[in-house]
């Protein structure tokens, strides 16, 4: 079964909503990606429809965005 991917910026928003995914569905089912320290998975979560972070990309390719913590032409900078 593929993992969910969660991608985030390192901001608090982003943190907060990393542990929170984790507790929720389990850190087996999903890979966490800062895209502040992987840069370059940074056209990655662009090309899922990732629009701003913290966002989950569920298997099936939905792009869950939660709160708001950055826009990706923020984290581009």
């Amino acid at each position: 079964m593929a993992k969910s991917v969660f991608y985030h910026a390192g901001c608090p928003v982003c943190v907060s909503a990393e542990h929170d995914v984790i507790t929720l569905i389990g850190e087996d089912q999903v890979e966490v990606v800062h895209l502040g320290e992987d840069r370059n998975r940074i056209a990655e979560a662009e090309n899922a429809g990732v629009k701003s972070v913290p966002a989950l990309v569920t298997p099936n390719g939905n792009v869950l965005h939660i709160n708001f913590g950055a826009s990706m032409a923020d984290v581009k900078g």
